[in-house]
């Protein structure tokens, strides 16, 4: 079930903390996001994934049994309209960052983060874009860098991309925003976006968190500032 501007969101949050879930619960019900359902391990996500049907997963990484990559890959492995996976950690570790990404969750939040910044990501997600800090995307720039493991990557042909989307998904992969696309690029921002769903559709990408590790991937992206092949 996927929420439109109009409708409430649904979250479910994964944590095997029952703190962590009370405090983001109180958070997010404050701000008139609801909670369909709580798990305390990955087994049990799926499976409240599958009863309730939410927007949004808030995903712990480090649970009992099955830890949430493995249920973030589950949940994910399914129809086009599957939910969001933002996961959360308090360990902000590269290798982390990657899988998680790679599992094809939309965005990574570490535990400490302020409620109002909570919130946002999760309002942001759900609006079809993905959570990715700078930071984040430089872990991303340093891995491919580095060589690191790419056994999950999956390699794309930008063939059946125009020159104008090549240009725009350059500038997704560097992290800017719609609007800052347009700005460098002197166009609207809705322009921006009727690129950014083409590109989407063309590749088979869910966000811009595939869209990031696509580029870096393809080779259309190097480490260091952007620069054309």
């Amino acid at each position: 079930m996927n929420a439109t501007p109009d409708t409430p969101l649904r979250v479910v949050i994964a944590d095997d903390q029952a703190l962590v879930r009370t405090g983001f619960r109180m958070i997010l019900g404050a701000a008139g996001i609801e909670v369909v359902g709580e798990a305390g391990d990955g087994e049990e996500a799926v499976a409240a994934v599958r009863r309730t049907l939410p927007d949004i997963v808030l995903m712990d990484i480090r649970m009992p049994g099955l830890d949430g990559l493995e249920a973030a890959r589950r949940i994910l492995r399914g129809a086009p309209d599957d939910p969001r996976v933002i996961i959360l950690t308090t360990f902000d570790l590269d290798r982390y960052v990657y899988a998680a990404l790679a599992a094809g969750a939309s965005g990574f939040l570490l535990k400490d983060v302020t409620p109002e910044y909570l919130v946002a990501a999760v309002r942001l997600v759900r609006s079809g874009d993905a959570l990715l800090a700078p930071a984040i995307t430089r872990r991303l720039v340093e891995r491919f860098a580095a060589g690191g493991d790419r056994a999950a990557a999956t390699h794309r042909d930008l063939a059946a991309l125009t020159p104008r989307e090549v240009e725009v998904l350059r500038r997704l992969a560097g992290g800017l925003s719609n609007a800052e696309v347009a700005a460098a690029l002197g166009v609207s921002e809705a322009t921006v976006k009727t690129h950014v769903t083409r590109i989407f559709s063309k590749l088979g990408l869910r966000d811009r968190a595939q869209a990031v590790i696509a580029a870096y991937e393809s080779g259309l992206v190097v480490p260091g500032p952007a620069r054309p092949r």
